[in-house]
């Protein structure tokens, strides 16, 4: 099923990312996690592609297991930075032959050693260059695209992040999924300058439930996201009692959730981190709401 015909069912859903292993003896493990957030039956699952697609191998397996034995649709991600016309071309050959059609269009980070490098003969160097290649290969593929709340770290402002969005939803990206943020304010102020700037395509909320405090760092840095003061008073009520932070971090989640669905927003996507009790929690704090 693609996510767009999910995306505009008039019902509210929530759905899940999980990631493949990083090595083949941990496969097992997050196989047997991933398997335990697909039988929460979730609206749909993504599976994350690995930073330089180091894990990428892995991400086409997971993600058609999800479907095949689960019936849960699956959102496949795929990276574009640094690689060859040729090298993509296969990549969706691959996803073509397992069935997959729900495809998550993105850069992808830069890898570290070709940080400096002189990027203008890449074959791809935005995430919309990946758009119109899939599009291009197959225009029945329901697309999705990343976007920030925010400020993306290497954009100048919001509004020539808005400006690449549009040229992205123009290009054929079917829906937008957001990376994490913890006011939602940020995220209805968003939503109206992106709906301002004539992109009509469905936004997804990105949750990401902070369970530890080792998370926070990583998360800031990646993201840039703000911190409001409740959730810092949050870290630092519980952030030495690991139990307590998990409970808490679950909670705060779900609060943003349940705001943004009395706010009119009906997709909801959950950074669950291959954490079945945490999806487990999330989804059971919402299950009257959500009807399951």
């Amino acid at each position: 099923m693609k996510i767009i015909d999910i995306l505009n069912q008039n019902r509210l859903s929530l759905s899940f990312e999980v990631f493949p292993p990083k090595t083949e003896t941990a496969f097992e493990s997050v196989k047997s996690a991933v398997e335990q957030i697909a039988r929460l039956k979730p609206a749909f699952m993504s599976v994350t592609y690995g930073a330089g697609g180091g894990t990428s191998k892995y991400t086409l397996e997971i993600a058609q297991r999800i479907e095949m034995l689960h019936d849960v649709p699956t959102l496949a991600h795929l990276t574009c930075v640094s690689s060859t016309r040729e090298t993509i071309a296969q990549k969706i050959r691959e996803i073509k032959a397992c069935g997959i059609e729900n495809v998550m269009a993105l850069r992808g980070d830069i890898p570290q050693d070709l940080l400096e490098a002189d990027r203008s003969g890449w074959d791809y160097r935005h995430a919309v260059d990946l758009v119109r290649e899939l599009k291009a290969a197959d225009p029945d593929f329901c697309i999705g695209g990343a976007c920030y709340p925010e400020v993306h770290p290497e954009s100048a402002n919001q509004e020539e992040d808005i400006l690449h969005l549009k040229e992205k939803a123009d290009a054929g990206c079917d829906f937008l999924t957001t990376q994490m943020f913890f006011d939602n304010d940020l995220m209805y102020e968003f939503l109206d300058k992106v709906r301002q700037a004539g992109i009509g395509v469905p936004v997804i909320p990105g949750i990401m439930p902070i369970t530890n405090v080792s998370q926070i760092e990583r998360v800031v840095k990646l993201s840039g996201s703000y911190l409001p003061q409740r959730f810092k008073n949050l870290l630092d009520m519980y952030g030495d009692d690991p139990a307590a932070m998990k409970q808490a971090g679950i909670a705060y989640a779900t609060d943003q959730i349940i705001d943004l669905y009395a706010n009119g927003i009906r997709n909801v996507h959950v950074y669950s981190m291959n954490k079945p009790d945490v999806a487990e929690s999330i989804q059971a704090n919402l299950s009257d709401i959500l009807g399951k």
